[in-house]
């Protein structure tokens, strides 16, 4: 009777936790690639995702293509919170094999030292007798050459202890410097796991607004896409016009060399906009030229400081003028007396007056502002020719000589 109860309780646990018991038969290393996995389905789905969204931003614009972008990004971001989660489970597998063998490295060096301790005891008893004593003290020629043998060994096993000690210790500075690594990591995911969530929250506000303005109604919709490119046309130029200005004030003795290197290419993505006079500025800008390059990127993606500096300037431009120019940025002065921009981002990281360091996460690709669809735009600027100034149409606008990006970044093909 009680076999028959222990046989239906497993039958139980297996049909209602079978991942669990499977879990707890598998080694650190299978779980680890169980969670690799895991990720390369998510990865599939969201790049399934942004497929869907790359066709959707080659359609006419209309209320309803807005709108099936939006439940995209959606979509495209719960995904990315989900490999956030299945990330930090990987890390947290990889923290605790590190941990553990950190532990056993960490007991064989004791053993090592334990050994040498007693090589040294020994040697040093035998040390107060030299080589004829040795000789001389035992009734046999090869009782002596034993004796003496005995001696090399003992200095031999030493040598040989002390050298693997020294291995060990490499060995464990290199385990110490993976878990820091590992441990840094999980911060970083926890923040894109926390951002990411406030992310997907202002795409439903988002949304929201955008279905009570338009009443859901595809004219009025229409109506305001046209107000909306008249203004764009007009912030367009205004920046134009004064970037050409502080173009002609760029001193090239004040700044570093143009090579690659100078900063870093602060997000993953796709080049798809260079800078100057590009085809989509023919007829996207009447200026006609775009002063910096675009990087398509899936909303949420990570961006990275460029180059070490402090925040000088952050703003919201789509509260001043909804999808006309910049949107949320960010600008960071370098003290190689460059200046970054980073624009139409969905999220900010960071505060005016914070010490960036290069590869700091300092916010995340959007859409905000005049932007077809999710990327970053990066400008250089000329750090002595910027500053922040009133447009006529939109608010607080940052200004400056723009540079050519790629002459400084970092880019492998």
């Amino acid at each position: 009777m009680e076999l028959r109860r222990i046989l239906i309780f497993n039958l139980i646990i297996w049909w209602l936790f079978p991942s669990l018991l499977m879990a707890a038969s598998l080694s650190p290393q299978q779980l680890i690639e169980q969670k690799m996995n895991e990720l390369r389905q998510i990865q599939s789905q969201r790049e399934n995702v942004e497929k869907n969204i790359n066709e959707l931003n080659k359609t006419k614009g209309s209320l309803s293509k807005e709108l099936k972008i939006v439940n995209a990004n959606i979509n495209q971001l719960n995904l990315a919170v989900k490999g956030n989660e299945i990330v930090l489970e990987k890390l947290g597998l990889e923290i605790n094999y590190i941990n553990e063998d950190i532990g056993n490295i960490k007991e064989k060096i004791k053993i090592d030292e334990n050994l040498m301790a007693k090589f040294l005891i020994e040697l040093q008893e035998k040390d107060h007798e030299n080589l004829l004593v040795l000789f001389l003290k035992n009734r046999s020629l090869a009782a002596s050459v034993s004796e003496v043998q005995n001696f090399v060994s003992l200095n031999s096993r030493l040598s040989e202890e002390i050298k693997q000690s020294k291995q060990d210790r490499e060995i464990l500075n290199q385990k110490s410097d993976e878990l820091k690594d590992k441990k840094d990591q999980k911060n970083l995911e926890r923040a894109n796991l926390v951002d990411r969530q406030l992310i997907i929250q202002d795409q439903k506000n988002e949304k929201q607004n955008l279905l009570a303005v338009t009443k859901n109604q595809e004219k009025i919709y229409q109506q305001q896409l046209q107000d909306l490119i008249q203004k764009q046309e007009a912030i367009a130029d205004e920046i134009e016009k004064i970037e050409l200005e502080l173009r002609k004030h760029i001193d090239p003795n004040l700044l570093p060399a143009p090579r690659p290197g100078i900063l870093a290419l602060p997000t993953q993505g796709i080049i798809s906009q260079d800078y100057g006079y590009t085809a989509f500025a023919r007829y996207g800008y009447r200026g006609h030229f775009h002063n910096g390059i675009d990087i398509a990127a899936p909303l949420g993606t990570p961006i990275f400081a460029a180059e070490s500096g402090t925040v000088i300037a952050l703003g919201d431009q789509d509260r001043y003028c909804y999808r006309g120019a910049y949107g949320k940025f960010i600008v960071i002065k370098h003290e190689n007396n460059l200046t970054t921009l980073y624009a139409h981002l969905s999220r900010q990281a960071v505060r005016v007056g914070d010490k960036i360091k290069r590869g700091d996460l300092i916010g995340y690709v959007g859409r905000s502002g005049y932007a077809t669809g999710s990327h970053l735009h990066l400008t250089v600027y000329a750090g002595p020719t910027f500053y922040m100034g009133s447009s006529r149409t939109c608010g607080p606008m940052p200004f400056g000589g723009d540079l050519n990006p790629i002459s400084y970044l970092d880019i492998k093909n």
